[in-house]
C-alpha cells in the first residue's frame, strides 16, 4: 500500500487504490489484511509471486519481473552494469538469439519501447511485459521471457561490447543542466550516502570499458530467486498463473556462497546548511527545503492507516494554502509545495520546495516559513478541514466505483511497491470501507497536533537554491538563504482568517429551453438531440468506466479571425479568461465550494478552432453542465489574478531560452514557418508584457458568448433519460446570437526547397537532428492509415539499424499526419538525438532506409507486425471515453462520418506493403525538407 496519499506540490490528494472491509469498530491494531482477490505466496527457493485476475483490458496479461537489485548494490568496477545489465536482457537468452525477443513479441502486437520495456533504480530493476492472451502459446511464451530474464541471459562479450555504444548514447541524451547541477545536489540530499556515488546510469568509463566478467558478477550475484518478485495481473485464472510460475521459476537456484543484500544508511544532518547550484543552462530558479531523513514508518495495521490519512488530510491543506499565495498580483513565488515524501524504500524526509519569480529565494523563504509556522501554532480551521475530507471521500469513492474498470497495469504497480517498499495491498473493498470510516472521525484537533510535530521547527535542515546566473534576478549567497531564514523566523504570525464561500455555482438555474427533436444512430450507441436554440448534442452513454463522464465540443473560427494586431491577446485570450475564475468565484474560491466534486470545464482558442473540454463524475454531470453554462455567459475580471498570471508567465519565459533544446526547437518553428507571426514560438518576456487584459478578455467573450454552430457531444457513464433536463436547462437556454463561423487562412504555409540551419548551443557533447518533410495532400482516413504505417515501418528501421546495427541512437524516431486546416496538407517530422561526430552518418543513414522503403517498400513480415500492434491498440481503446470523444468530435467538426471507425480493422487489414512503398514515393520528397542540426556552442 502506498503510505503517502499526498505527493504534488499544487496540494492534490492522491489517494492510492485501497480500504478494508467494514466492521463495527475498528482496532487500531489490527494487522491490514491482503487483498481477497488477490494470491500470494513464496517458492522453495525464496521468489515471491502476486496474482490477481483482471478482465480490463480482455484477452491482456501484464507481466513484471521485480528483482531487488539496482545501482546501489555495485562494486566500484560495476557503477552502471544494474543498467547495462537490464539492457543485455533484451539482447541474447537461453531460448532468444539477440533481435529474436523483440521481433517475436512484435507479432503478436507488444511493441518495444511502447509495451515492452524495463527500468533501473537505485535499489530495484523491473522488466515490464504486457502480453496478449487471445493464444495459449503467447502466455506460455511470455512467462518463458521472464525466466530467461532472471535466470537464462547469454551475455555473451559481443553482445556486451555491442551495447555499450547505445547506453553511452542514453547517459549522452540525460547530459546537460540538470545532471550538472544534480552532481553538486546529490551529495548533499543523500549526506554523502552510497546513494548519491551510485546514479543508475553509471560512469562512463566503465560503461564503455568496463569487464565482462562485473556485468556477469552482478547477474550471478543478484539476479537470484530470494531478491525476485514475478507479478501475474491479467486476464487469467489465478490457478493457471501460479502454475505458470511454479513450472517457469522452481528450478532457479540461489547462489552457494550469497552475497549479504545489503542497505545504503544515509546519515542525520548535524547542522543546517545552505548551497547554491547555479549553471547557465539552467531552466528557472527554486528552492528546496529538506529537513532531517528519518526512518520509514511502514503502514501495516489500522491505527498506522489512519496515522496515513491525518498526513493526507494535513499535506493538502498546507499545499492549498501554499497555492493560495500564488494567486496574489506578487506572489511570493510560481508554486510551492510541502510534504512527508520518500528518499528510498527505507527513509522519508519532510521537504518544501518553491518555484521562484521575480522576487528571487527571500520572499519565497518568508512565505514558506510564515505558512509552516501559522500550521504549527494557530493549526487548521474546521471549514479547511471538512473541505479536504469531502475531496478525500469522493476520491476514494470513484476509485471503488471504478474497480471493475480498473486496467491491470494500474494494478500491477501495487504489487511491484508491496514487494520493494513493504507496502500494504489491501485492495479498494478494504480501504474504501476503512475510509469512509475513519476519516469522519479524524478531529481538527487530531490534524493540529500533527502539524504540530511535524513540522520542524529548529531541526538541522539544507537549504538549495537552484538557477542560473541571470541579470535581473542575483543569485543569493548561501550565507544569505541563512539569514533569509533567520529573519522569516523571527516574523510574528498571525491565525488565518476563513472567508466564508457560496454554497452552490449559481443562485438559480437559467431558464430552460427546449429538446426539439431526437435521433438515434444504432450503428455507434449514439442519441442526437436537436435544442431550440439551434444547438445540438450527441450522448453516447458507456459502461467503459463506472464514474466518468466527458464533454466535447469544437468549432472553426479561433484565433484566425482577429488581425495582426491581436495576434498576442488572441493567442492567450483563453489563458486570461481562465485565470480569471469562473461565474462569480475566483480559482480558489472555486475550489473551496467544488469540495467534494469531481468536475471541471476548459475553452480555449487555437489558430483556426474554438474548443471545450469537460470532464465529471457521474453524480457531478448537473455542476459540470454548470460550469460550461458560466463560461460561456460571462465573463469575470480580476487585476490582480491578471497580473498574477503575467508574472509567472514572464518569469517562466525568461528561463525557457537558457537551455539548448529550447533555443533549436525555436530555431526548428521559425525556419519552417519562415518566421510567420501567427505561429507560436517560445515565449519572450516581452510577449506577455504585451498582452492587455481588457482586449484579452474582449476577444474571448465575442467568441464564446455565443454557442452558435456547437455541437456538443458527451460520452461516458451516463443515464440519457436523467441527462435530458440537464440538457434542456443548461445547453438549450445558451445564448446564440450571431456570430462569424469558419476560419480565415492567414497564410502560414512551411517553407519549400530544401533547406538546412545549424544551432549552436549548449555546453554538452551533444546534437539533436530534425528533418521536416511536408507538402500537399488530399485527407482520408484511409489516405492517413497508409502514411501511418509508413511512419511505423521507418520507426522499426530507426530503432534496428540507427540502434541496434549501429549504435548510433538511443531514442528518437518519426512522426506524421495529414491536415485539413487551414488547406490539406502533410507534415512529417524526424527527431534523432545523437553524438555531435554521428550527425553525417545518422542522417545519411536514415535518408538511404527512406530511400529503401521507397524502393524495396516494407517486408510483409514488417506490416504484419504494424497490423498486429494497430489491432490491439484499437480493441483497448474501443473500450475508452476517451478515444470515442475524440473521433466523434473530429468526425464532427470535419463533417465526417463517425462509423467509419467501425471499419477500422477491415481497413488495417486490407493494408499491403505496396500502398506503404507508394506512401513513401508520395510523401518523402528529397527536394523539399527542412533540415536543422544542434550543436554544441563550441
Amino acid at each position: 500500500m502506498l503510505k503517502h496519499l499526498v505527493q504534488s506540490a499544487a496540494g492534490a490528494v492522491l489517494l492510492f487504490a485501497c480500504v478494508f472491509s467494514a466492521r463495527a469498530e475498528l482496532d487500531r491494531a489490527t494487522p491490514l489484511p491482503v487483498s481477497p482477490q488477490v494470491v500470494t505466496g513464496k517458492l522453495a527457493n525464496g521468489l515471491t509471486y502476486y496474482l490477481q485476475k483482471n478482465s480490463r483490458p480482455a484477452k491482456k496479461l501484464e507481466l513484471r519481473l521485480v528483482i531487488k537489485a539496482g545501482s546501489i548494490l555495485e562494486d566500484d568496477d560495476q557503477q552502471g552494469m544494474a543498467h547495462m545489465l537490464e539492457h543485455m536482457a533484451f539482447n541474447g537468452s537461453t531460448h532468444f538469439k539477440k533481435q529474436e525477443l523483440v521481433s517475436y513479441l512484435e507479432t503478436i502486437g507488444v511493441k518495444f519501447g511502447a509495451d515492452l520495456n524495463a527500468y533501473t533504480g537505485f535499489d530495484e530493476t523491473v522488466y515490464i511485459l504486457p502480453i496478449p492472451t487471445d493464444k495459449r502459446a503467447n502466455v506460455d511464451k511470455g512467462f518463458q521471457v521472464l525466466r530467461d530474464w532472471a535466470g537464462g541471459l547469454t551475455l555473451a562479450a559481443r553482445d556486451i561490447d555491442d551495447e555499450r555504444a547505445i547506453v553511452m548514447e542514453e547517459l549522452r541524451l540525460g547530459k546537460g543542466a540538470r545532471d550538472r547541477m544534480d552532481k553538486v545536489l546529490l551529495p548533499k540530499i543523500y549526506n554523502g550516502s552510497r546513494y548519491a556515488q551510485r546514479l543508475p546510469i553509471g560512469k562512463a568509463d566503465i560503461i564503455s570499458q568496463g569487464e565482462h566478467a562485473a556485468l556477469r558478477r552482478f547477474y550471478r550475484d543478484w539476479y537470484r530467486p530470494n531478491l525476485m518478485a514475478v507479478v501475474v495481473v491479467g486476464d487469467i485464472e489465478t490457478t493457471e498463473a501460479a502454475r505458470l510460475v511454479r513450472l517457469h521459476f522452481s528450478d532457479l537456484k540461489n547462489p552457494a556462497s550469497e552475497r549479504a543484500r545489503f542497505e545504503a544508511p544515509i546519515s542525520p544532518r548535524s547542522v543546517t546548511e545552505a548551497v547554491v547550484i547555479t549553471d547557465k543552462e539552467a531552466n528557472g530558479n527554486s528552492l528546496l527545503i529538506r529537513y532531517p531523513v528519518k526512518d520509514v514508518k511502514l503502514s501495516t495495521t489500522i491505527g498506522s492507516y489512519r496515522d496515513d490519512l491525518v498526513q493526507a488530510l494535513f499535506t493538502s491543506m498546507l499545499n492549498q494554502r501554499l497555492q493560495e499565495l500564488t494567486q496574489q498580483a506578487t506572489p511570493p513565488f510560481m508554486g510551492a509545495g510541502s510534504a512527508v515524501g520518500n528518499m528510498t524504500a527505507r527513509y522519508e524526509a519532510y521537504s518544501a520546495t518553491a518555484t521562484l519569480g521575480k522576487g528571487g529565494a527571500a520572499p519565497a523563504i518568508e512565505a514558506l516559513v510564515q505558512e509552516h509556522a501559522r500550521a504549527s501554532k494557530f493549526g487548521f480551521n474546521a471549514p479547511e478541514l471538512e473541505r479536504t475530507k469531502k475531496n478525500l471521500l469522493r476520491q476514494i469513492e470513484r476509485a471503488y466505483n471504478e474497480r471493475d474498470k480498473t486496467e491491470s497495469a494500474s494494478l500491477v504497480n501495487e504489487f511491484v511497491d508491496s514487494f520493494l517498499n513493504q507496502e500494504s495491498i489491501p485492495g479498494i473493498e478494504n480501504e474504501y470501507n476503512y475510509t469512509r470510516e475513519l476519516v469522519p472521525g479524524i478531529t481538527l484537533n487530531e490534524v493540529n497536533r500533527y502539524a504540530r510535530d511535524t513540522i520542524p521547527s529548529d531541526a538541522p535542515k539544507l537549504v538549495v537554491y537552484m538557477g542560473a546566473e541571470k541579470a535581473e534576478l542575483p543569485t543569493p549567497a548561501s550565507e544569505q538563504l541563512l539569514a533569509a531564514f533567520a529573519t522569516a523566523e523571527k516574523i510574528a504570525v498571525t491565525a488565518r482568517a476563513e472567508q466564508e464561500v457560496a454554497a452552490s455555482l449559481m443562485d438559480k438555474p437559467p431558464v430552460a429551453g427546449q429538446i426539439v427533436s431526437q435521433s438515434e444512430d444504432k450503428r455507434l450507441g449514439t442519441t442526437t438531440l436537436a435544442l431550440s436554440n439551434g444547438l445540438k448534442i450527441i450522448l453516447k452513454p458507456t459502461d467503459f468506466r463506472n464514474d466518468q463522464v466527458m464533454l466535447s465540443a469544437a468549432r472553426f473560427g479561433g484565433q484566425s479571425l482577429f488581425g495582426e494586431a491581436d495576434i498576442v491577446n488572441a493567442r492567450y485570450a483563453g489563458s486570461v479568461a481562465g485565470a480569471m475564475g469562473t461565474g462569480a468565484f475566483t480559482p480558489v474560491d472555486l475550489r473551496k465550494m467544488m469540495a467534494g466534486k469531481t468536475a471541471g470545464v476548459a475553452t480555449g482558442l487555437s489558430l483556426y478552432s474554438e474548443t471545450i473540454g469537460g470532464s465529471s463524475g457521474s453524480a457531478d454531470i448537473e455542476t459540470m453542465f454548470q460550469m460550461l453554462y458560466l463560461k460561456l455567459t460571462t465573463v469575470r475580471r480580476d487585476p490582480a489574478l491578471f497580473q498574477s498570471m503575467i508574472g509567472k508567465q514572464i518569469e517562466a519565459a525568461r528561463n525557457a531560452m537558457a537551455q539548448p533544446e529550447t533555443v533549436f526547437q525555436d530555431i526548428q518553428v521559425s525556419t519552417l514557418f519562415n518566421n510567420h507571426p501567427r505561429v507560436p514560438r517560445v515565449p519572450r518576456p516581452e510577449q506577455f508584457s504585451a498582452i492587455s487584459m481588457e482586449r484579452a478578455l474582449a476577444i474571448y467573450k465575442e467568441r464564446f458568448s455565443s454557442a452558435k454552430g456547437l455541437t456538443f457531444i458527451l460520452v461516458g457513464s451516463f443515464d440519457v433519460e436523467k441527462v435530458k433536463p440537464l440538457v434542456a436547462t443548461y445547453l438549450a437556454s445558451l445564448p446564440t446570437p450571431d456570430i462569424a463561423l469558419g476560419f480565415n487562412d492567414v497564410g502560414v504555409r512551411p517553407v519549400t526547397g530544401v533547406i538546412k540551419k545549424e544551432v549552436r548551443s549548449g555546453a554538452e557533447d551533444k546534437s539533436r537532428i530534425s528533418l521536416t518533410f511536408s507538402g500537399q495532400a488530399e485527407y482520408s482516413d484511409d489516405e492517413q492509415m497508409r502514411m501511418s504505417a509508413m511512419m511505423e515501418v521507418m520507426n522499426t528501421r530507426i530503432t534496428e539499424v540507427l540502434r541496434e546495427k549501429m549504435a548510433l541512437i538511443y531514442g528518437g524516431g518519426m512522426s506524421g499526419s495529414i491536415g485539413r486546416v487551414p488547406n490539406s496538407n502533410y507534415v512529417i517530422n524526424v527527431a534523432l538525438p545523437t553524438g555531435p561526430a554521428n550527425v553525417d552518418k545518422v542522417i545519411a543513414t536514415l535518408l538511404a532506409e527512406i530511400e529503401r522503403l521507397k524502393t524495396e517498400g516494407p517486408s510483409p513480415a514488417d506490416l504484419e507486425k504494424v497490423r498486429q500492434i494497430w489491432l490491439q491498440n484499437h480493441q483497448k481503446a474501443l473500450r475508452e471515453n476517451g478515444y470515442w470523444i475524440g473521433r466523434l468530435q473530429t468526425a464532427q467538426l470535419h463533417g465526417d462520418d463517425p462509423a467509419h471507425l467501425l471499419d477500422y480493422e477491415k481497413r488495417v487489414k486490407a493494408l499491403m506493403p505496396a500502398d506503404v512503398k507508394k506512401a513513401a514515393h508520395k510523401y518523402f520528397d528529397m527536394n523539399n525538407y527542412v533540415q536543422v542540426v544542434l550543436y554544441p556552442e563550441k
